[in-house]
C-alpha cells in the first residue's frame, strides 16, 4: 500500500495540523511515513503545505511531485497546486475560499465542498481544516478514526477536552459531506 496527498491553503488555517494529524495517526498504525510540511516567514496568511506519504514499505523520498491526492482551502493554493495533481486523483476544495469557476481539472475526482461555511455551521471556522481532513479520509480510509481521535488527544492535551470531540465530530461530519457527493454523483 502507497498512498500520498498534499494539503495547501495559507498560514492560520491549520494545514500542517491536519497532516500532522495524519502522519501520526498512520505511524501510530505501524505504516511507514512522511510528513513534509512548508510555511512562507509570515505568522498567518502566508502560504502553508505540506506532503503526507504513507506506506507499507520504505518510502524513498518525501517529495513528491504528482500527489494522488490534493487538498486546497484558498484560491491562491489552487492557482499554484493544481496541475501537480495526479490524472484520476482526489481534489478536494474548499469552495468557501476557492474560485471554482477557476478549476481546471476534469481528469480527477472533484470533492468541492464549502468547508467554511460547514465549520460556522458547527460552530466555529476552525474546524474547516477537519472538515477537510474528514472528506479525505472519507476516500482514502488509510487510517482508523480510532488512531485519529488519539493523535487529537495528544494534540490538545494540557488544553479544553472538549476540543478533542468537537475536532472529530468535524471529521466525521467531513466524511458524511464527502460521501454525500459520492452518492448523488457529484464530482
Amino acid at each position: 500500500m502507497y498512498t500520498d496527498v498534499m494539503m495547501t491553503g495559507f498560514g492560520g488555517q491549520g494545514i500542517l495540523l491536519i497532516g500532522n494529524l495524519l502522519a501520526e495517526a498512520a505511524l501510530l498504525e505501524n505504516f511507514n511515513v512522511t510528513y513534509l510540511p512548508s510555511y512562507g516567514v509570515e505568522m498567518r496568511g502566508g502560504a502553508a503545505n505540506c506532503t503526507v506519504v504513507i506506506s507499507d514499505s520504505e518510502i524513498g523520498s518525501p517529495q513528491v511531485s504528482a500527489p494522488e491526492a490534493l487538498m486546497v482551502m484558498s484560491e491562491q493554493a489552487r492557482a499554484k497546486y493544481e496541475a501537480k495533481l495526479k490524472p484520476g486523483g482526489i481534489y478536494i476544495v474548499n469552495s468557501s475560499l476557492v474560485n471554482v469557476d477557476g478549476i481546471r481539472r476534469r481528469d480527477v475526482e472533484r470533492l468541492v465542498i464549502p468547508f467554511n461555511e460547514a465549520a460556522v455551521e458547527m460552530g466555529s471556522a476552525k474546524y474547516a481544516n477537519m472538515l477537510a481532513l474528514g472528506a479525505y479520509l472519507a476516500r482514502k480510509p488509510v487510517v482508523k478514526l480510532a488512531s485519529i481521535e488519539e493523535m487529537l488527544k495528544s494534540a490538545f492535551a494540557g488544553k479544553k477536552p472538549e476540543l478533542v470531540s468537537l475536532n472529530l465530530k468535524a471529521i466525521v461530519r467531513g466524511i458524511e459531506l464527502a460521501d454525500g457527493l459520492k452518492n448523488s454523483g457529484g464530482k
